[in-house]
C-alpha cells in the first residue's frame, strides 16, 4: 500500500442534524489547514459510513497458476483474459463488503507496487489498461447494493521496476534511458499521445500521466464516489489538481493518505502498529476532529497489501486475528472514524478461505450490535459520552453515544476486568437510568459514586466485544457560565475557547511550558472535578511510524490550585495525566472556591519530536461541582 511505509435523549429530523452541525462545523474552518473544507454535503454518506473495504488487485495479484511467470505490462490483455476466465464478478466483493458491514469499496489497481493496471478501458496510453470495464462494472453492483466505489489513485512512480525480470540499473534515480528497460511503463506511447518526450519513470512525468487520467476518469464514471489518494504529487499541486475535481464533479470526495491536504475531504491513518493492546487503532491517530477520518489496515496477520499467492501454500491463507480485527473495527468506531479493512483478493474476486471465514463471521456477528456501532460517534470526544479507553482490574474498551440521541450511549468491553464481575466506567456526568446487554438483553443492576458508573454482577463475558446499552437522563453538576483567562496563548487561540461549549475551538498555549489556566465560577462553590477534553492532533502511543518518534502533545505534570479571592491560592492536587485519548478527569473534592487554576508543567512529546514539543491545543475544560449518586 502507499509508499509501503513512507512518507477530526431526542430524535430530532435529519435536516435538523444537518443545519446544526452544517452551522458548528462551517464555523471551525479556521482550525484545520487552510482551504481544508471541514465539512460539506458530498462528505454525509462518508460520515454516516461505518467501515469499508479495500481492495488490492492488479498486474502483480498471484495467478491463478502461481507457478507460471508474473505478468508483464505488456502481457496485458493477458491478464484480462485469464481474469475473466477466473470468473471474476465484481458480486464476489460487494457480497463481501456487505458481510463485513462496510458501506463502500476503494478499488485499488492503478497502485505504484501492483503493476499501475487501469481496470478499464482508457484512451490515454502509458501503462495497463483493460477492454473490459472491470471498475464500471464494480460501481454499476455495488450502486444496485447502496454502496459507493472510490477509486485508488498512485502518486508514485518509483516501483515502475518492481517485480518484473529485469530492474534498471539504478531505481533510485532514473534517467532517460530507463524507460528503454523492461519496466511497467510505455513511456514512449505516453510521449507520442502528448507529442513531446514524457518520462514516466520521473515524478513530474509520472504526475502529468496520472493528472491526465483523473480527468478522463471523471468523464467517463459519474456515480463514482471520489477518489483515494496515495499522498501528494508536485505536478497535481501545481496544476491544482483537487480544487479541480471539486469543480467538475462537487459530488466526488477526496481522501488523502498519511497527509492531511487542503482541499482533501478525508484524512486516511496506514496500517498503525505497535500500540497497547494493539487493537487501539485509535491512539495512533493525528487528525483532529471533526476533520473526517479514515484508519486504513491490512486483515491478514501478515503478506502484502495484495494476494501474494499464500492460498494455495497454506491452508486458508494468512491468518486472520479475529479479536485484533474486530477490536480495530470497534476502536475506530469509538473515535468517529472510519475503518477501511484491506482483504486481499485473488484473480477471480473471492478471498482466501481464512478471510472468507472472516467475513462471514462479521456477517452474523455484528447484526445484533449494529445499533452500538452505526448512527453513532465517538464517545468521550466533541460529541459528549463517557469515558472510553483503560476501565477497571485491566478492562480495556470504548464507548459511542446516539448522533441523534444524547442520552443513548454504548460501552464496548474488547477486555474484561481480570477479576470480579463488576465494570466501572467514568460516567462524564451522566445520570443514568437503566442498562441492558446488548445482545441478550439482560438488565443489570447498577450504581453511580464518585464519578463511576458501576455495572454489577457480569458473568458472561463476549470474546471480543461485550456491549452494554447505557440510557442516561441529562447531565449534572456541570457549572455553567464559567469565564476563563491564560497565562499564555497563541493568536486566535484564547483562553474564551475553553469554556465557550464549541469543541472545535480551542486554546493553544503558544508551545510554552509551563502554562497556567485560571477559570471562574462566579462565585464561591464546591469542586469535586475539573474535566479536560484535549484537541486530537496527535497520537497517544510512544512508539515510531514511517520512521518518525510519535507521543502525545497532551498534559503530562500538572498543578491544580484554588482560590476564593484570586488573590491566595491554595494547592489541591499535583499529578501525572496518563497519555490518552478523550475526555480526562482531576477529582479535587475542594469545599468551596471561586478560582481554579490549572498549570501544566510538562506534556508527554518528546524534545525530538518538534511537531508536539511543548505544544497544547485544549478543546474544553468544565467543572462539576457534583457527581451523579445512585446506590
Amino acid at each position: 500500500m502507499a509508499r509501503n511505509l513512507r512518507s477530526g435523549r431526542r430524535r430530532i429530523t435529519r435536516l435538523g442534524v444537518f443545519t446544526t452541525i452544517l452551522g458548528m462545523l462551517l464555523a471551525a474552518l479556521g482550525a484545520p489547514p487552510a482551504r481544508a473544507e471541514v465539512f460539506h454535503p458530498r462528505q454525509l454518506w462518508m460520515r454516516d459510513a461505518t467501515a469499508g473495504l479495500f481492495l488490492h488487485w492488479g498486474l502483480r495479484t498471484t495467478r491463478s497458476d502461481p507457478a507460471a511467470p508474473p505478468f508483464t505490462d505488456a502481457d496485458c490483455a493477458a491478464w484480462e483474459a485469464e481474469v475473466t476466465g477466473s470468473g471474476w464478478s465484481a458480486g464476489k466483493w460487494v457480497t463481501a463488503a456487505r458481510q463485513l458491514h462496510a458501506q463502500y469499496l476503494v478499488l485499488a489497481s492503478f497502485h505504484s507496487r501492483l503493476g499501475y493496471a487501469r481496470a478499464w478501458p482508457s484512451q490515454i496510453p502509458g501503462s495497463c489498461s483493460t477492454r473490459r470495464d472491470f471498475l464500471g462494472e464494480t460501481i454499476a453492483a455495488a450502486r444496485a447494493k447502496g454502496l459507493k466505489v472510490i477509486l485508488y489513485m498512485t502518486d508514485d512512480p518509483q516501483w515502475y521496476w518492481e517485480g518484473l525480470r529485469e530492474r534498471p540499473v539504478d531505481p533510485k534515480n532514473p534517467d532517460p534511458g530507463d524507460v528503454d528497460r523492461p519496466n511497467w511503463f510505455d513511456s514512449h506511447a505516453y510521449s507520442a499521445y502528448k507529442g513531446r518526450p514524457v518520462n514516466l519513470t520521473t515524478r513530474d512525468g509520472f504526475g502529468e500521466f496520472s493528472y491526465d487520467n483523473f480527468f478522463e476518469v471523471m468523464r467517463n464514471y459519474p456515480d463514482l464516489a471520489g477518489f483515494w489518494i496515495d499522498n501528494d504529487n508536485k505536478y497535481w499541486e501545481d496544476h491544482d489538481l483537487y480544487r479541480q475535481v471539486h469543480q467538475l464533479r462537487p459530488r466526488m470526495l477526496l481522501s488523502n493518505n498519511n497527509e492531511d491536504t487542503p482541499e482533501m475531504d478525508t484524512v486516511s491513518n496506514e496500517q498503525k502498529t505497535g500500540m497497547t493492546p494493539p487493537y487501539d487503532y485509535n491512539s495512533a491517530l493525528w487528525t483532529s476532529m471533526p476533520r473526517l477520518t479514515e484508519s486504513c489496515y491490512k486483515l491478514p496477520a501478515r503478506g502484502a497489501w495484495w494476494y501474494d499467492g499464500e492460498g494455495p501454500n497454506r491452508a486458508g491463507g494468512a491468518e486472520v486475528d479475529k479479536k485484533l480485527n474486530v477490536g480495530r473495527f470497534i476502536s475506530n468506531v469509538g473515535a468517529s472514524s472510519k475503518a477501511l479493512e484491506a482483504e486481499t483478493s485473488t484473480l477471480d474476486g473471492s478471498f482466501p478461505p481464512n478471510q472468507a471465514e472472516f467475513n462471514a463471521f462479521m456477517s452474523t456477528y455484528l447484526t445484533p450490535i449494529w445499533e452500538s456501532v452505526h448512527g453513532v460517534e465517538g464517545g468521550g470526544y466533541l460529541y459528549g459520552g463517557l469515558q472510553p479507553g483503560a476501565f477497571n482490574d485491566g478492562a480495556y474498551g470504548y464507548t459511542t453515544i446516539g448522533r441523534y440521541d444524547r442520552d443513548r450511549h454504548y460501552i464496548h468491553v474488547i477486555d474484561k476486568p481480570a477479576t470480579g464481575t463488576d465494570l466501572k466506567v467514568r460516567d462524564n456526568g451522566y445520570v443514568v437510568t437503566t442498562v441492558h446487554d446488548v445482545r441478550s438483553g439482560k438488565k443489570f443492576d447498577f450504581s453511580q459514586r464518585d464519578g463511576f458508573l458501576t455495572i454489577k454482577g457480569i458473568t458472561a463475558w463476549d470474546p471480543y466485544d461485550t456491549v452494554f446499552r447505557v440510557q442516561t437522563h441529562g447531565r449534572t453538576g456541570i457549572y455553567r457560565g464559567v469565564t476563563a483567562t491564560a497565562s499564555v496563548s497563541a493568536p486566535g487561540h484564547d483562553a474564551s475557547a475553553l469554556v465557550d461549549g464549541d469543541h472545535t475551538k480551542y486554546w493553544d498555549n503558544a508551545a510554552t511550558v509551563p502554562a497556567s489556566i485560571t477559570l471562574d465560577l462566579g462565585r464561591v462553590r464546591k469542586v469535586a472535578y475539573v474535566a479536560v477534553n484535549q484537541r486530537e492532533w496527535s497520537p497517544t502511543q510512544p512508539r515510531t511510524s514511517f520512521g518518525h518518534p510519535e507521543d502525545s502533545a497532551r498534559i503530562k505534570d500538572y498543578t491544580v490550585e484554588v482560590s476564593t479571592d484570586g488573590v491566595t491560592w491554595t494547592p489541591a492536587r499535583s499529578d501525572t495525566m496518563r497519555s490518552a485519548r478523550a475526555v480526562q478527569f482531576i477529582d479535587l473534592d475542594v469545599a468551596g472556591a471561586r478560582y481554579v487554576r490549572l498549570t501544566v508543567t510538562s506534556t508527554w512529546a518528546a524534545a525530538t519530536l518538534p511537531e508536539y514539543d511543548k505544544k497544547l491545543r485544549i478543546d474544553e475544560l468544565w467543572v462539576g461541582g457534583a457527581y451523579p449518586s445512585r446506590a
